[in-house]
């Protein structure tokens, strides 16, 4: 079947339409993004304005009608932290439901860490053992820790990097008390919740997701992504502790100039090598491995796994009654 996922993320709203079929990983068929910012058009008290309500139903209106052209059977809607941590968020829901008829699954800051776990479980598979999984998004790090497909332990944290930039970084290039108060926010902000993991014992593998950790080990050396999914990469915390500092001595349009840094986004890539940066050093790790899939991938699996229960359960009751009836 033909599956979109469409994610309101706090930079995008990205709509992934996937050809997804039993015992098979999901194949890519079309990608739609719109730039959108959503975390940075929230005022100051915290609410989404009318002028972000109107962009984002204008844009999820673009994103059905692309899925309508793709022939997508079914749609899968979800927001994250930047509807999420909305004062507003009701209001911005019922709005969206009723302007466009989508209904967004807004979920948890741990929700999302487990399914962005799941889409990493199932790309390296159970012979990677225990597994530690970093996630920077834009509005928000996620952290999970587990052996099986659920973690034993999730948690997410207000550390994106659209939003600290927004929020703690507003020079160009930032000044280096703010680029210092920012580091002592994030390790702090990170230290409070090494303990609920520390007691696992050391992961591993460690994995990193997401186009922040992807950026930075491209930065770092690591293949283009036009090399192909299965071109092993990797960020290491000694490319980390070298770059942080140079980056914070650029401007945006200086980092733009490294190699796989779009220019709509380098100027969020200084706050993202920072709670990198400050992930390792306090989790004590040398070296993260990049996994291509994410939380787009986890809600489809996640899907795909209830779907296969359902049939399971049909299949199930058709057997039962195929065997109690009578043969000619």
């Amino acid at each position: 079947m033909r599956l979109g996922v469409l994610d309101v993320g706090s930079n995008t709203v990205h709509l992934l339409v996937v050809d997804a079929h039993h015992g098979a990983r999901p194949l890519p068929a079309h990608s739609h993004k719109a730039e959108l910012r959503l975390a940075q058009l929230l005022d100051a008290d915290g609410a989404i304005g009318e002028r972000g309500v109107t962009a984002l139903v204008a844009t999820l209106r673009a994103a059905l009608q692309a899925a309508e052209d793709k022939g997508v059977e079914e749609l899968l809607p979800f927001a994250t932290s930047a509807v999420r941590d909305a004062v507003n968020a009701d209001e911005v829901l019922r709005r969206v439901r009723e302007e466009t008829g989508v209904r967004l699954d807004v979920l948890s800051g741990p929700e999302e860490a487990r399914l962005t776990f799941l889409a990493a479980r199932r790309w390296f598979g159970w012979s990677a053992g225990r597994l530690l999984l970093l996630d920077i998004g834009g509005g928000s790090l996620e952290i999970a820790y587990g052996l099986d497909e659920e973690p034993d332990a999730a948690v997410s944290l207000p550390l994106g990097a659209g939003r600290l930039t927004h929020a703690r970084l507003p020079g160009d290039p930032p000044a280096p008390g703010d680029v210092r108060e920012l580091r002592k926010y994030v390790r702090a902000s990170i230290a409070r919740v090494v303990g609920e993991f520390s007691r696992f014992g050391p992961p591993d593998r460690v994995v990193a997701t997401s186009k922040t950790f992807r950026r930075l080990a491209r930065v770092g050396g690591a293949a283009r992504s036009s090399e192909g999914l299965y071109v092993a990469r990797e960020l290491k915390r000694r490319s980390l502790e070298e770059w942080v500092p140079r980056l914070a001595a650029m401007t945006a349009a200086e980092r733009a100039e490294l190699p796989g840094i779009p220019e709509d986004r380098a100027d969020q890539l200084l706050a993202g090598a920072i709670v990198a940066e400050g992930a390792f050093d306090l989790f004590d790790i040398e070296r993260a491995e990049i996994c291509p899939w994410a939380l787009r991938e986890g809600v489809i699996l996640r899907r795909l796994d209830r779907l296969d229960r359902a049939e399971g359960r049909r299949g199930t009751v058709t057997d039962a009654i195929v065997t109690r009836t009578p043969r000619g």
